[in-house]
């Protein structure tokens, strides 16, 4: 409340006030840097405050109404830009306050709802690869932060203030899941967020955005409101007006991605253009004495643009005017990286196409309305009128060319002997001569053309690539399409042939009766007659094909032996994740068929068209966690962990979960029994100590241990029989290596279950976790139960203590790592059973795990109560027999006879990383780096196995 007033006071400063017209000792918006333009928010903040305007989000509603009947005001939220916004709870340091940080999600949705307005949130899905090294960069600061306050929280005993807040781990994850709990409509992006940010409030008329990234003042969308000055009592914030802003650097809308490029943003590097900004701040002729040097520097800049560039906009390239040398393609990606669908840039300099240089001896010039160019002009001899001409390169002799009514052209001309009449030409590759071409209706695309001897008609041709001839074509009536002919034996007449990929051999094709497309025929070997067939792109094999009458679709002619059909999964009710892509209401079918085409031009990990489709789905609807990531792209990333780099006795997260990664990436890459010996590596991307991001981590997935096998995902994922539940159970505990245990783990009553799986597989991983550990751990989950969220706001520490921060944020990423095998396996278990805010809180642990560390009795950690002590001890049973099943035997700290280590090293500037781990097989080798950070990593060599070495 009083932070929301004091922003309310500051907003207050920004009103014009009488004789405060310069806006002197103003600053908006410059408290922290944000993503986006370099250097932009502190120059809107500094510089430019006008074009900041204090506005309500109830009024802007009303208006919205008044101007779209019928249209409910939407704003499109850019979740990833809220978080630490969204994130108010007062302590940060030991994990999370899900209780109050979900509360308070609450409250900013019913402030929107009350007053009519719908939120659309959505989260980055990907990180793309033009932002790599921006990611890297940021995570890399990231972790030099983590090292301050881990030092401080030695030295103090305290959580540092605010101005080294870092959020939680997991909060972008688990806030999905708490928006859509709240009904809120969660997507997650396919490409960088901002951009579907933008498309999404540009295409469906939005109020705004709402959000902290200055490319939101680039992209020519919807307006741009501010999350870090919204007071939710009252919904006033500030709107960034990006016209104001043009007028005050006086340059064009259309301008401000060149102006965004050469300042540097997430894709271009700050440093690519320095020389070139401090040589336009040399010439500046207007530099303003009380602003300061990025101020300028961004004034210069648009000066240039205005008063240099625009002079030869349409005329040069724009490499002909900038120094961009060999960044100019990743300079235009940027540039186009702001364009959104149907908008074009000015700066994109097009030169009129011609097809040959004109001749500069002919005398007579007409100019060409469309190019603005002269062009010379001949005398036809038939019509005696004015026909433009150029000329042939190799024969050095004028041609007559006719102008394309689509593409503005000039195309060379021949005489047809027959009808004298002239027709359009092209050049033979080979030969250098011009021949008649055939134009397609659809494609407008110039064919060359051979006459047929018998009908003495044109017929289109093309070039076989390997013979370099000349082959017939037909051209498909429904697709427009050309097709190669070859010549039936039987009847002597054409028929088409489509080319294999693989095998660059023609094969017979026939014409489906409803899509009006070509399959591929094979003979039968009965009845001698053709069968469409079906290309596996996997196996580069045909499968034959049998064409349904109903649907008159095509399906591959062989039967799955583990099911018949295709069934819906279970939908999870508190989620509203309705899994089936089949019944799933958000998911219509005609969006599905618009996925196709962009999933066949995308080279993915998974050929199973249907399969990527129903993962796709669930990813863009924020149903699963990096599912999508590693069945589309193979790779994926992991932001910093509170994780204290100079503690060698516990492993970093990236480590301790790597084994589930690894077999998830079996079961999904794998495709069946022993896909992990098939299927490919996945980079990683995970931030740990001593790594240096500059390469992918390449792990190779580990074949799981399933009773009955390792079902295939059609089945996990379609099959909805009797005892298909049961199986995707078992394929979720076989990731985490847990078979053994499933008949205790069943027993566990909900929201436990889950928990005790994650504390077991910690346990077996992790040696120096003590039986204090599981206490603390087990204690704070039961005691969660019975409090209400303002009992945990007024919990007071005695003290932080690192080993007990860097736990807890060990557990929140096991239980991202739940979200993700849960997704992968067809969702066993409800997601709200391992959602933080019902089984973890940070407060809660640090102060259970303090009272164990000081031999607090198991009665005080549950705090007399008998229902949970006896909870308590079922739940530590479950644990420890299941531990004592992988030979693995947690005692108290008090046993250990000398202080331990741990097994776990620490990578540090050497290209080694060594654990004394051993193998599964019990070989005792250790594993290695090779090199750093692009390392081939073995299977499952971080888990304390039994010297039995049990399968």
């Amino acid at each position: 409340m009083t932070r929301g007033l004091l922003r309310l006071c500051r907003r207050e400063a920004l009103k014009p006030k009488p004789g405060n017209g310069s806006g002197e000792n103003l600053e908006i918006l410059s408290r922290r840097p944000v993503m986006g333009v370099r250097g932009l928010q502190g120059f809107v903040g500094s510089t430019c405050p006008h074009i900041c305007t204090v506005v309500n989000f109830k009024e802007l509603a009303e208006h919205h109404r008044s101007k779209h009947p019928g249209c409910t005001p939407t704003i499109v939220v850019d979740a990833m830009c809220c978080l630490r916004y969204w994130y108010t709870p007062e302590s940060w340091i030991c994990g999370g306050q899900w209780r109050e940080y979900f509360s308070a999600l609450r409250d900013f949705v019913k402030s929107f709802t009350a007053v009519g307005i719908r939120l659309i949130f959505f989260f980055d899905g990907m990180v793309e690869q033009d932002k790599r090294d921006e990611w890297v960069k940021r995570r890399l600061k990231n972790n030099r932060e983590i090292s301050r306050i881990f030092h401080y929280i030695k030295s103090h005993k305290e959580q540092p203030g605010r101005n080294m807040f870092f959020i939680p781990s997991g909060l972008a994850i688990f806030t999905r899941f708490a928006l859509k709990s709240l009904g809120q409509e969660t997507l997650c992006s396919l490409q960088e967020a901002d951009y579907e940010v933008a498309s999404y409030g540009l295409q469906n008329n939005c109020l705004g955005i709402l959000g902290e990234d200055t490319d939101y003042l680039i992209y020519d969308t919807c307006p741009y409101f501010s999350i870090s000055e919204l007071c939710l009592d009252s919904l006033d914030t500030v709107m960034l007006c990006r016209e104001k802003l043009c007028e005050s650097l006086d340059i064009s809308l259309a301008d401000l991605p060149l102006l965004a490029c050469l300042l540097g943003n997430d894709i271009i590097p700050e440093g690519m253009f320095e020389s070139f900004r401090y040589k336009c701040l040399s010439s500046y002729t207007s530099v303003k004495e009380n602003f300061d040097k990025k101020g300028n520097i961004i004034l210069a800049v648009a000066d240039h643009i205005s008063k240099v560039l625009r002079l030869h906009q349409g005329e040069k390239k724009l490499e002909e005017m900038l120094p961009l040398g060999p960044n100019k393609a990743l300079f235009y990606k940027g540039v186009a990286s702001y364009l959104l669908p149907g908008q074009k840039s000015p700066w994109f300099f097009q030169k009129p196409k011609g097809l040959i240089t004109l001749d500069k001896e002919v005398g007579s010039m007409s100019s060409d309305p469309e190019s603005k160019q002269e062009v010379p002009m001949c005398t036809d001899p038939e019509s005696k009128q004015g026909v433009p001409m150029c000329t042939d390169p190799e024969s050095k002799q004028g041609v007559p060319l006719c102008i394309d009514p689509d593409s503005k052209q000039g195309i060379p001309m021949c005489t047809d002997p027959e009808s004298k009449q002239g027709v359009p030409m092209c050049t033979d590759p080979e030969s250098k001569q011009g021949v008649p071409k055939w134009t397609n209706p659809e494609s407008k695309q110039g064919v060359p053309v051979c006459t047929d001897p018998e009908s003495k008609q044109g017929v289109p041709v093309s070039t076989d690539p390997d013979s370099k001839q000349a082959v017939p074509m037909c051209i498909d009536p429904g697709s427009k399409e050309g097709f190669l002919l070859c010549t039936h034996p039987e009847s002597k007449q054409g028929v088409p042939v489509c080319t294999h990929p693989e095998f660059k051999q023609g094969d017979p094709v026939c014409t489906h009766p409803e899509s009006m497309q070509g399959d591929p025929v094979c003979t039968h070997p009965e009845s001698k007659q053709g069968v469409p067939m079906y290309a596996y792109s996997e196996y580069r094999q045909g499968v034959p094909m049998r064409t349904y009458s109903e649907s008159k679709q095509g399906v591959p002619m062989c039967t799955h032996t583990e099911f018949k059909q295709k069934s819906p999964l279970r939908a999870d009710s508190e989620f509203k994740l309705e899994t089936p892509i089949c019944t799933n209401p958000g998911i219509k079918q005609e969006d599905l068929v618009n996925m196709e085409p962009e999933i066949k031009q995308q080279v993915t990990m998974v050929s199973d068209p249907e399969i990527l489709k129903i993962a796709r789905a669930h990813h863009v609807q924020a149903e699963s966690y990096l599912v999508y990531n590693i069945m589309s792209s193979g790779e994926i990333e992991c932001s910093n962990t509170l994780e204290d780099a100079l503690d060698q006795a516990l492993p970093s997260q990236a480590f301790v979960y790597r084994p589930v990664r690894q077999r998830v990436y079996s079961l999904l890459l794998g495709g069946g029994e022993d896909g992990a010996s098939t299927c490919p590596t996945v980079k990683e991307w995970f931030v740990y100590s001593g790594n240096p991001l500059r390469h992918p981590d390449l792990v190779r997935p580990l074949q799981m241990n399933i009773p009955g096998g390792t079902p295939n995902l059609k089945l996990l994922w379609l099959n909805q029989d009797a005892g298909i539940q049961a199986r995707r159970l078992d394929a979720l505990l076989g990731c985490f290596d847990l078979s053994s245990s499933r008949e205790e783990l069943q027993a566990v009553e909900n929201p436990f279950k889950a928990l005790c799986c994650l504390l077991t597989y910690l346990f077996v991983q992790v040696d120096t976790l003590c039986l204090e550990d599981l206490h603390a751990f087990i204690a704070q989950a039961l005691c969660l139960q019975g409090k209400p969220t303002v009992q945990l706001v007024d919990l007071q520490l005695d003290y932080i203590d690192a080993r007990a921060v860097q736990l807890g944020s060990l557990l929140v990423r096991g239980l991202t790592t739940l979200v993700l095998v849960n997704s992968a396996c067809g969702f066993p278990w409800r997601m709200s059973d391992f959602m933080p805010w019902n089984v973890f809180d940070g407060k809660l642990f640090h102060q259970k795990y303090l009272q164990s560390e000081k031999g607090c009795t198991v009665e005080a950690l549950v705090e007399q109560n008998r229902s949970r002590l006896t909870k308590f001890h079922a739940l530590k049973s479950v644990v420890c027999k299941a531990c004592v099943r992988e030979n693995r035997r947690i005692v108290s700290r008090q046993h250990w006879h000398s202080p331990q280590p741990g097994r776990w090293g620490r990578q540090g500037s050497g290209s080694h990383r060594t654990s004394s781990g051993y193998s599964r097989a019990g070989q005792g080798q250790h594993w290695r780096d090779q090199g750093p950070g692009n390392r081939q990593y073995e299977p499952d060599h971080w888990r304390r196995y039994s010297s039995s070495g049990r399968l």
